[in-house]
């Protein structure tokens, strides 16, 4: 992960560069400024090298992250000794030999960057070689595959593909089928390719395989069927001649396998298909969504979809055993190997291909079972290169981020918000201008399930990803690139298992042994993710000075020096007691590179509502300039800043990185507090003591975070005049509240909201029986929770909430129904009841069946009754 590495040592350079400068001493800069020159050189060469064709480039690339690895090393290892030790006299202690080192590493990654030089020149020739010959590419296909497919589970899709392909517009159209690779793709359009209907309806049909490599001049000859080149044809030649072949022709042309949205650039594709209003196809499988769409594809696109076990079992019985059934003492093993491969269908095929081969007896089979990963990459050449084209297609920046996704357990749901915190913390975040590391991070992510690597499990109320999974094949595909790569170690075994000496850069535990905790200080990880609970470990067991993330399932607080490295921090934390948070909390803000702390409160005593029993931050956190995110669940109180007399006038920190702040007791947004953290996006706030008035909590000065998106207010006390002493910002686009029983009337303040798009109504948020909103509020609002509010009448229709898409109502069990005319709002595409009175669901089912008589099949409907429970 040689891009990987260097993006992660650049963010290093540039902190020691422009935060960390105090602890430089003359020369060392000159040092740094040369080395970040030279790492930026060569993040350039790999960021183009993926359309070189170098023998070299994976022992290239080994030796690159091998020395960045090196230099961040011995970069932050000295950083974190320059912050402990404070004499000037210890500086120059360890001057020369931080010079010296730094001066070795920097000349060997000098002699790369010459190499890569001179790889460089002779890439950029044999490239105009290739331009100017117009030599075969490897992986081009002049006729369709042949040979019979197995097709089990698809009936819709074929039926669909065929609907889509003889009716509709008579414009000739686009027809994009989207999966991962193995998802069945080619052999879907195979079979409607071959479908003798197919065959009859269009004139002419043609199949063309595209692959990564590919030759336009060769794809317009394996259309016009040519056996051999026509002399030296041109490819305007071609053009005109295929252009000429197809028209007035009603045709299908089948383009399998496009990789890139540069094929649909190209102008002579593009010219080659006439459209004469006579119902021609183009048909097209990609694993990427963005190619479907630079094709015009005709909407929707079709995903393939994975199958369901009635299915897999099926398609894994025919390829296994024909007509015959399954032995009935081999069922419980073969449905073991089934379940393996997760619904794919290239896996069933390869694992019932090997079967098929092998004695029919319980001992095979329980083999196979066993080393099922292995078995299946290394029986089928073409199972192992499917998978493999799709990682090693990726460009560089993505390699790191979607490998990285190995570390979590099998068939995890992964929070994204989780990931992009992880990925910004171990710097594989490339910093792009006027864009958070956050949005880049989530454009990443997006572009990974546009190629059909990553699912989407769920998403949030807003319509964003919240969680995603990858399949477990392609997981297998993830560890064993990063054990080759020395990416990360992944371990279901006890720690004192692990081989003597092991040194891994990041290490994933799922099982862990206490009597074992030691090694992590010796193997020295930079990297701890730990996921499961019942594996406490403490700070004795890690080597601090190298931590840069930890991600334990429960943790002890620290008592060592504060690890300088330090960025990404959460844990639960099974304490009773209220020094040890204090103390945690305390040293936890020693940490100048923290940029992610989430700490999970666990089985705490102190309930009252007395000050003094609760948690509050230490005021150093005002000088965390790192801080990205801060959430502990429980909450805690935040103390006012320093003064500028005692900071002085020069040395007011601002927290300009601070985009999280959850959950803070009675939150107090003086104008010390809002021009400290100028850039919060997402902030959760606890009232737990009633004041004579809120300007003492000074509510009206939330209006001066104008860049806050979320905010959940939460009450332990009444309090009706909240919503009229409090202003909100504009770009507030999701408002949660939770108790204060304000009264409905005040509730205008919340639909006059401009971009409100997400309004959760929790615990007696307002107070009354009848809620009837007013016309010309609301006008943004996407999705709207009522749970346990005493609502009893609720007055509304399509006027009031024009753009809803998701009602969520819980346990109101006082509300009679659903307005009639939220059914008349065309946005809506669910609703969920759950634990409500028997009218409100008869309604809720009213609501769905007039949707469907106007011919609206879209609209989901969950209720969940008590008596489902």
């Amino acid at each position: 992960m040689a891009y990987a590495a260097l993006l992660s040592l650049t963010h290093v350079l540039d902190q020691t560069l422009n935060r960390d400068y105090q602890y430089l001493i003359l020369g060392e800069k000159e040092q740094i400024a040369s080395l970040l020159e030279k790492v930026s050189f060569m993040q350039d060469f790999l960021d183009n090298s993926s359309q070189k064709s170098i023998k070299t480039m994976d022992l290239l690339e080994s030796q690159i992250r091998n020395a960045a690895y090196k230099a961040e090393d011995i970069i932050e290892s000295h950083m974190t000794d320059r912050v402990h030790k404070e004499s000037s006299s210890h500086r120059d202690e360890s001057f020369e030999t931080f010079f010296h080192k730094l001066e070795e590493v920097i000349e060997e990654i000098d002699s790369i960057k010459k190499r890569v030089e001179k790889i460089e020149d002779e890439s950029d020739f044999q490239e105009q070689q290739q331009q100017i010959s117009s030599m075969v590419p490897v992986g081009s296909s002049r006729i369709a595959p042949s040979g019979k497919s197995t097709v089990v589970g698809f009936d819709d899709d074929l039926l669909e593909i065929k609907t889509r392909l003889i009716s509709g517009s008579s414009d000739l159209q686009t027809v994009a089928l989207v999966g991962m690779g193995g998802s069945g793709k080619t052999t879907i359009a195979q079979k409607v390719y071959d479908d003798a209907f197919i065959e009859y309806h269009f004139d002419t049909r043609a199949w063309v395989t595209v692959s990564q490599n590919y030759n336009v001049q060769e794809i317009l000859l394996s259309l016009l069927d040519c056996k051999k080149k026509i002399g030296n044809e041109s490819i305007g030649n071609l053009v005109e001649k295929l252009y000429k072949t197809l028209k007035g022709m009603r045709y299908l042309i089948v383009i399998d396998d496009v990789w890139d949205t540069m094929f649909w650039d190209d102008s002579s594709v593009k010219s080659v298909f006439p459209n004469d209003k006579n119902g021609s196809r183009i048909m097209l499988t990609t694993r990427e969504e963005k190619v479907a769409f630079s094709a015009n594809s005709c909407p929707p696109l079709h995903r393939m979809h994975f199958l369901d076990e009635e299915l897999c079992w099926k398609l894994f019985n025919e390829k296994v055993f024909g007509e015959d059934c399954c032995p009935p003492e081999l069922k419980e093993l073969g449905t073991k190997i089934v379940q393996h491969c997760k619904g794919l269908p290239l896996a069933i095929v390869v694992m019932g291909g090997l079967l098929s081969k092998l004695p029919r007896t319980q001992d095979d089979w329980r083999n196979v079972a066993e080393n099922l990963s292995s078995l299946i990459t290394s029986n089928d050449e073409r199972y192992s290169k499917i998978l493999s084209l799709s990682y090693n297609n990726l460009p560089h920046h993505l390699k790191g981020c979607f490998l990285y996704m190995g570390v979590f357990p099998e068939d995890s749901n992964i929070r994204v918000s989780t990931l992009v915190k992880l990925w910004i913390a171990e710097g594989f975040i490339k910093q792009v201008k006027f864009k958070t590391l956050e949005d880049v991070a989530e454009e990443y992510l997006l572009d990974l399930t546009e190629r059909s690597l990553v699912m989407i499990s769920k998403k949030n109320s807003t319509g964003k990803i919240k969680a995603c999974k990858i399949h477990d094949l392609l997981r297998d595909l993830l560890l064993s690139e990063a054990e080759k790569e020395r990416f990360y170690l992944v371990t279901n075994r006890k720690l004192d298992c692990l081989p003597q000496g092991t040194s891994v850069r990041r290490l994933s535990i799922h099982e862990i042994n206490l009597s074992g905790a030691e090694i992590l200080s010796n193997s020295l990880p930079r990297s701890i993710l730990s996921f499961l609970p019942g594996s406490l470990i403490s700070s004795k067991d890690l080597n601090l000075r190298r931590i840069r993330v930890l991600h334990m399932a429960e943790a002890c607080p620290t008592e060592k020096p504060g690890p300088v490295n330090l960025r990404y921090f959460t844990t639960k934390m099974y304490l009773d007691d209220l020094g040890s948070w204090l103390r945690a909390l305390e040293s936890i803000y020693k940490f100048p590179n923290l940029q992610t702390l989430h700490l999970h409160r666990v089985r705490a005593t102190f309930r009252n509502h007395n000050y003094g029993s609760y948690l509050c931050f230490p005021p150093e956190i005002w000088k965390a300039t790192q801080l990205r995110h801060v959430q502990v669940e429980g909450a805690v109180y935040l103390p006012d800043p320093p003064c500028a007399e005692v900071e002085g006038e020069n040395s007011v920190v601002v927290l300009e990185n601070l985009q999280t702040l959850s959950c803070i007791y009675d939150f107090r947004c003086t104008v010390k507090v809002y021009k400290r953290i100028p850039n919060l996006k997402k902030l959760g706030i606890y009232y737990i003591r009633e004041q004579t008035k809120w300007g003492y909590y000074c509510v009206n000065n939330l209006v001066c975070l104008d860049k806050l998106e979320a905010l959940k207010c939460s009450f332990c006390f009444v309090s009706p005049t909240f919503l009229k002493k409090v202003t909100f910002p504009k770009l507030l686009k999701k408002l949660t509240l939770v108790g204060g029983y304000i009264p409905w009337e005040e509730i205008t303040v919340v639909g006059s909201l401009p971009n409100l798009q997400v309004l959760k109504l929790k615990g007696h948020a307002f107070q009354g029986p009848e809620w009837e909103p007013n016309e010309g509020e609301f006008l943004q609002l996407k999705f709207l929770l009522l749970e346990d509010v005493n609502l009893k009448y609720w007055r509304a229709d399509s006027i009031h909430f024009p753009k809803l898409e998701w009602l969520l109502i819980k346990r109101c069990e006082f509300l009679e129904e659903i307005p009639s005319g939220i059914g008349e709002i065309t946005t809506l595409q669910s609703i969920e009841v759950y634990y409500c009175k028997n009218s409100l669901e008869t309604s809720a089912r009213q609501i769905q069946e007039t949707q469907q008589s106007f011919g609206n099949d879209d609209l989901q409907l969950r209720i969940v009754s008590y008596y489902d429970c």
